[in-house]
């Protein structure tokens, strides 16, 4: 451990002894406990950045993969030291010559320093080592044998999306000639599969610029797919039409936040960078001056056409509206964890403008300050948004008309996703009206034609009333969607008290406390949601109650009794990716009849050849609820969901938010949905500055201080 020790003063010179101490201890206690050096960092990566003086998050991650090195080669060490019996510690200089005169009374003592002689008994029969080496090699050779017999499947090879599609030979001409300067995008006859299985036949695609439109759908049906058809150029648009999706996040280096969304601005950055070589050329004296300085005007000219000095003040107000604080803003971008440098790449979309903007669930990376905030900004959003999104709320303030995936090809309604349920629901009842209108006639022109069929003076009405039938179009009923259907396992009832935090305060720095004084209980009725900014110690507060994480002072109780599942934001991304949703069942629980794996994952919406496929070909949503299945095949009482919804579809998450309401057990609830919210939790707790407190108005109060907040950052 010593070595451990020296590796974090190296690297950590800031680092307080009461710091040091907590995290030698963690090292020293969980040294059989770690298995990844992912394990490690969750354990002591947060304490790490409060010392890491600028460190990316990659960095500690590289420095707990060397301090895991060193517990393992240390592990190993001790482990040697004691083959050959007791080791013997010595306290003092030992003087061999004076022993070895007294050999007699001191023989143990010389032994358990310096061997003597060599045991008999040690040496090595040559006969039998030969019969040994033979017996050894018989028995790889029937461990191979059995190995190729019970030959595990190979590992389903990922497919991947193609799409094919059918241009228009007058956009193609004009798009040769450079003439094509359509701001529509008008994308016709397409398919898009992946592998074997089509996800869009026969689609069209219809985007008027200057209209913000939401795609909804169910989970795999391939929205995310088609986003990336079209970013990808591997579906054909206008050439002069310039597409962002935003879906990478940006890469961490030394460029500052602000800077790295300004320099996506491309023609702004050139024309600063050109000012800048003239104007070192002018002070070198090199080159012509009247033509520099000419060059120079120019720019200058151009840099106030398009209000280049107002760039810095845009670019700080959507950082700022997306959580950035002005320090934030002037760190280097590798400083930033991943759904931060998340934001950024939103930010600069956001700034660039392009005429077609693609964004994927983009309210997941988001607290509700800045959820709130994107929807009023894009409510002004000049160009082309096509927005993939389950989040209700969102989605009845921003979108102008919305785009509806279903049975492999797109329907577009004009609205937002309230009037389209209306409509769609309005659609419904026409078609079974129609149905049950035309099969009415059906049976009236039926009657009349079994009724004077063999009647000569009415032979001709007859033969005209059978073509009649013949040419009625065949209406069929617009396929309804399969209802989703969530089920937490049914848990018996405890007695009282179940949790309770009593004046509970946490800090990885007991200098610096994250929460203070936190007072709070909850019952197996409780449906609580924890709201708050990122970064207010939302996650943190669970892990306490949780008891991942041991309070600076306070006391935690917990029913005896109680057990707890917890599904954390990161769930999804650690299942494993190349096993079936049932092989990752057997895995976790093994023992258990299959008919119990496939009941467990039906029960969540994962059924039939779904539980079969590798987890990585399935949708978010689809793994999320995989995720669910293994969480609760525990049967557990409470359950602590940390951002549930970040990617399941509308409707999935009504169908959770009707099994949380069932649900027997107590719910602590970190969401964003303004939705579930609203459906599921009776207290709603606010984390903020240091604090967790219960807010007697719920969502509503919540919601008018946000927006509140919000007002006094734009001022």
């Amino acid at each position: 451990m010593a070595a451990c020790g020296q590796l974090l003063k190296d690297e950590f010179p800031l680092i307080n002894d009461d710091l040091f101490e907590y995290v030698e201890g963690v090292i020293t206690n969980g040294i059989d406990d770690f298995e990844s050096s992912e394990d490690l960092y969750e354990a002591i990566g947060e304490v790490l950045h409060e010392v890491a003086d600028g460190r990316s998050e990659d960095d500690i991650r590289e420095i707990c993969q060397r301090i895991l090195s060193l517990m393992k080669d240390d592990n190993k060490t001790n482990g040697e030291l004691n083959v050959n019996g007791e080791a013997k510690i010595l306290n003092a200089p030992v003087h061999l010559g004076s022993m070895a005169a007294n050999l007699v009374e001191t023989v143990d003592d010389i032994k358990s320093i310096w061997v003597m002689q060599r045991d008999d008994g040690l040496k090595v029969d040559a006969k039998k080592l030969e019969k040994a080496e033979q017996k050894l090699q018989q028995k790889q050779e029937k461990r191979q044998e059995t190995a190729v017999s019970n030959k595990a499947a190979p590992i389903p090879k990922m497919q991947s999306a193609t799409a094919s599609q059918v241009t228009n030979k007058k956009e193609m001409k004009m798009e040769a000639k450079g003439v094509n300067r359509a701001q529509d995008i008008r994308i016709e006859n397409f398919d898009v599969a992946y592998g074997d299985r089509k996800l869009l036949e026969g689609a069209e695609l219809l985007l008027v610029y200057g209209r913000r439109y939401g795609f909804v759908g169910r989970n795999g049906l391939g929205k995310t797919t088609l986003l990336r058809m079209i970013s990808s150029g591997q579906l054909h648009i206008p050439s002069h039409i310039s597409v962002l999706h935003v879906e990478q996040e940006v890469t961490g280096d030394d460029t500052m936040a602000l800077d790295s969304v300004l320099e996506c601005d491309v023609a702004r950055q050139t024309l600063i960078d050109r000012e800048k070589a003239i104007n070192e050329r002018i002070n070198a004296g090199g080159g012509n001056e009247t033509e520099l300085s000419s060059e120079l005007a120019e720019i200058y000219a151009a840099l106030g056409a398009m209000e280049a000095d107002k760039a810095p003040a845009r670019a700080s107000v959507i950082l700022a509206g997306l959580g950035f604080t002005p320090e934030m803003q002037r760190r280097p971008t590798k400083t930033f964890s991943g759904g931060w440098r998340m934001r950024l790449a939103l930010a600069r979309a956001l700034f660039s403008k392009p005429d077609l903007l693609l964004l994927d669930e983009p309210t997941n990376m988001l607290d509700m300050k800045a959820i709130i905030w994107l929807e009023n900004y894009l409510q002004s959003w000049p160009t082309t948004l096509l927005v993939v999104s389950h989040d209700r709320h969102f989605l009845d303030t921003v979108p102008t008309d919305i785009l509806h995936l279903h049975s492999a090809t797109i329907e577009s309604y004009r609205g937002n996703y309230e009037r389209f349920e209306k409509v769609k629901t309005e659609k419904l009842r026409n078609r079974a009206r129609e149905i049950e209108a035309q099969n009415q006639h059906r049976a009236h022109v039926q009657e009349f034609i079994d009724r004077f069929r063999y009647n000569a003076n009415r032979a001709s009405s007859v033969q005209s009333k059978i073509k009649m039938l013949d040419k009625l179009p065949e209406l069929k009923p617009i396929e309804k969607e399969v209802e989703v259907v969530l089920r937490f396992p049914e848990v018996e009832p405890l007695s009282p008290p179940i949790l309770q935090l009593k004046e509970l305060s946490f800090g990885y720095d007991p200098s610096k406390l994250i929460l203070n004084g936190v007072e709070l209980g909850a019952t197996l009725e409780s449906r609580i949601c924890i709201v708050g900014d990122n970064g207010a110690g939302k996650t943190t507060l669970l892990k306490l109650i949780l008891g991942l994480l041991s309070p600076t002072s306070g006391t935690r109780i917990v029913h005896r009794n109680l057990r707890f599942a917890y599904f954390s934001q990161h769930h999804v991304d650690q299942l494993a990716m190349n096993t079936s949703a049932v092989e990752l069942l057997q895995e976790a629980f093994p023992g258990k009849p299959i008919e119990e794996y496939r009941r467990q994952l039906g029960s969540f919406g994962v059924s039939n050849d779904l539980a079969l496929q590798p987890v990585g070909s399935l949708s978010g949503g689809q793994k999320s609820r995989v995720a669910f299945a293994k969480m609760c095949m525990s049967r557990p009482n409470f359950l602590i969901l940390d951002e549930p919804t970040n990617h399941l579809d509308i409707e999935s998450i009504q169908a959770l938010g009707l099994a949380i309401n069932k649900y027997t057990g107590g719910v602590i609830l970190v969401s964003h949905d303004e939705r579930l919210i609203r459906m599921v939790c009776q207290e709603l707790w606010v984390c903020s500055n240091g604090t967790v407190k219960s807010l007697e108005g719920g969502f509503d109060e919540y919601r008018s201080i946000v927006e509140k907040e919000l007002l006094d950052i734009g001022k």
